[in-house]
């Protein structure tokens, strides 16, 4: 397997600080376009196709490529895969361009990139129909803790277990320390235990490494895990979850209402402004154990929980 470029370079900066400048080399992370291309075998002939290109910090390429095919529906499993690979050429564009491979005798039909990326596109197309387009795919409400059978529900989670997740994280991130310019994505069991980190400039693209490194793994779905992304939580990284078969997703920052609405919908546990010992939960808080049979206090706007 070949490797990626540089995740960090240095450049110079100017320091101000109390009214004097400093001039000094610092790091900083490294954004570079990759190119994600499917090949696969149509009556004897070799078609390629350019599926995206997307802005990422180099690093866990295949894992991106993988993942992010996955989760838009395009590959179903490792299986489909035969190889991952760079662009065999030289220069600058070596390492920004990977091809995914398909396996004899799986078809790929070109028109599903035109359909998907429609819907999924955040440009004139509402919120309704982007859920629409979720359903479509397959997708099925997980189940609450605790029902008879069930296979696919989180275990509950110790609500101060919760609340350290983002700090455990961070502790995590050897890049984001350097350059403070990175988002995390990281997969959590219930315990606390942190089985895979990723690191990009995009939110979306750390998802994409976490649950592509999971998909090559053969590991999906992933139902028994929480997702713990830094920033906000948005429509994309909820449906990534869902395809990932993930019920738990905490973040940082704030979730947009789309997103809230896929946690609804599809009963997903969706915890915002993890920090500083607290958090706020918007869907299925039955799977925070602290908030199993709490009491709920409306006032006003704002709604408060008070453990009994």
């Amino acid at each position: 397997m070949l490797a990626a470029g540089p995740r960090t370079e240095r450049a110079w900066i100017s320091r101000f600080r109390a009214g004097t400048s400093t001039r000094k080399r610092d790091t900083v992370t490294v954004e570079e376009p990759l190119e994600i291309r499917v090949q696969w075998s149509d009556a004897g002939r070799e078609e390629t196709r350019n599926v995206s290109v997307t802005m990422r910090t180099p690093g866990d390429d295949f894992e991106l490529a993988a993942g992010f095919l996955f989760s838009e529906g395009l590959l179903a499993t490792r299986e489909d895969v035969h190889e991952i690979a760079y662009c065999q050429g030289t220069g600058a564009t070596e390492f920004n361009v990977v091809t995914v491979r398909l396996r004899s005798g799986v078809t790929f039909d070109p028109e599903l990139l035109n359909r998907n990326f429609y819907t999924t596109s955040s440009c004139g197309v509402c919120g309704k129909g982007s859920l629409e387009a979720v359903e479509i795919r397959g997708a099925e409400p997980f189940m609450p803790p605790g029902n008879a059978g069930d296979t696919e529900a989180a275990e509950k989670v110790a609500s101060d277990l919760l609340a350290s997740l983002p700090d455990r994280l961070s502790e995590s991130q050897p890049v984001f320390h350097r350059t403070g310019g990175l988002h995390a994505a990281g997969l959590f069991t219930p315990a606390g235990e942190l089985e895979i980190l990723r690191e990009d400039v995009g939110r979306h693209n750390a998802v994409d490494k976490v649950v592509g490194r999971a998909f090559l793994d053969g590991t999906l779905p992933l139902s028994r895990r929480i997702l713990v992304v830094s920033g906000r939580t948005s429509f994309e990284i909820m449906q990534k979850a869902l395809a990932a078969g993930i019920p738990f997703v905490a973040s940082v920052g704030a979730p947009s209402s789309l997103a809230i609405d896929v946690a609804r919908r599809f009963r997903m546990t969706l915890a915002g402004f993890v920090r500083d010992g607290g958090f706020n939960v918007y869907t299925e808080p039955s799977r925070v154990s602290a908030l199993d049979g709490a009491s709920t206090t409306y006032t006003d706007d704002r709604v408060e929980t008070n453990a009994r």
